[in-house]
């Protein structure tokens, strides 16, 4: 089973945002020595907890300090963006890194409706043509010419690279069929609500025509995972990530808590419940044990890569999560 990292450059409590990003390059780079198949960076706008918010240029910067292993975008945030600047963004990426670059994409905002207007300077953002727009940008990544007049004039630069591969995501299973006819690959976002089915990637596969970015079907699965050597560290470092995500349910947004500070953090029963069926959506245990599962995983739904995210509190520990996962799958 291909391995891949999905990054959001999470800025845990007691640190910077310009550490959050020096720690993906080197999750990136230790990425490329265990084997990973590809890393994505994230997008997201107006907050405090993540400094992702440029992905394409910290791929670039990614790509630059790596050597095989594929760097892209999980995914940029396509409402935010012309369909020519998406083109000739990951055109030149593609430039630099050819046969390393993936044009990942999303539907989504990627932050709160303040950002989202202000990204769009004021004006109401265009919600319902995401579809028509990846069309277009991948026409013009492809030297093709849209039909859309106002794309129709001009070309999309540097022209005759090597293309990148095309990624839709998504997380409900409602884009599987426009990712396949579309012929782009597809990334399901098992952590945003664990809603994976057998069903969601057969129509995918089912229904996949080629296309100049991606010749054939391709599917990925991106899990939130906290390994350790035991199950009982393990769940020491997913504490914090739970206590966020509690929290965050409740509309509080808070730093991802260290260890010892999340290990006596005042916990109702229910708190507890929640925890306890949050762990369909974050996968704890020792490293065999979390390997087994997503090999079980690919058997039972037929995707090609398990794309990893984990956000323990120290960066010495969210390395140790890859270099264990490695060390059982690659």
């Amino acid at each position: 089973m291909k391995l891949s990292i999905l990054d959001q450059a999470p800025i845990t409590k007691g640190n910077t945002a310009a550490k959050a990003l020096k720690n993906a390059e080197e999750l990136a780079i230790l990425g490329d020595k265990l084997g990973y198949h590809r890393m994505w960076m994230a997008e997201h706008h107006g907050t405090t907890h993540f400094a992702s918010s440029a992905p394409e240029i910290t791929a670039a910067h990614l790509a630059a300090k790596t050597e095989n292993i594929r760097i892209g975008t999980g995914g940029v945030m396509m409402m935010h963006y012309s369909p020519l600047k998406l083109a000739e963004v990951f055109k030149t990426l593609s430039a630099f890194s050819p046969g390393r670059i993936d044009f990942g994409v999303g539907r989504a905002p990627g932050g709160d409706t303040y950002a989202m207007y202000a990204l769009a300077e004021g004006r109401r953002p265009m919600l319902d043509n995401m579809y028509e727009k990846l069309d277009i940008a991948m026409e013009l990544i492809a030297n093709e010419v849209p039909e859309d007049d106002l794309y129709s004039r001009t070309i999309a630069t540097p022209a005759k690279v090597v293309l990148p591969e095309a990624w839709l995501l998504g997380s409900t299973g409602n884009s599987a069929f426009e990712a396949a006819k579309r012929g782009v690959g597809y990334s399901f976002a098992q952590f945003f609500n664990g809603e994976l089915s057998k069903e969601i990637l057969d129509i995918y596969r089912d229904n996949f025509t080629p296309s100049p970015l991606m010749e054939k079907p391709q599917m990925n699965v991106s899990y939130m995972v906290t390994v350790a050597d035991t199950k009982e560290e393990a769940e020491y470092q997913a504490k914090p990530q739970d206590i966020w995500r509690l929290n965050f349910r409740k509309g509080r947004l808070l730093h991802v808590l260290t260890p010892e500070e999340a290990k006596d953090y005042p916990l109702t029963e229910m708190d507890r419940m929640v925890i306890q069926e949050n762990r369909k959506i974050h996968i704890v245990g020792a490293a065999k044990e979390v390997a087994s599962f997503l090999q079980e995983e690919q058997a039972q739904y037929g995707f090609d890569e398990a794309m990893i995210i984990s956000i323990p509190h120290s960066q010495k520990q969210r390395l140790r999560v890859y270099e264990l996962l490695a060390g059982e799958l690659l």
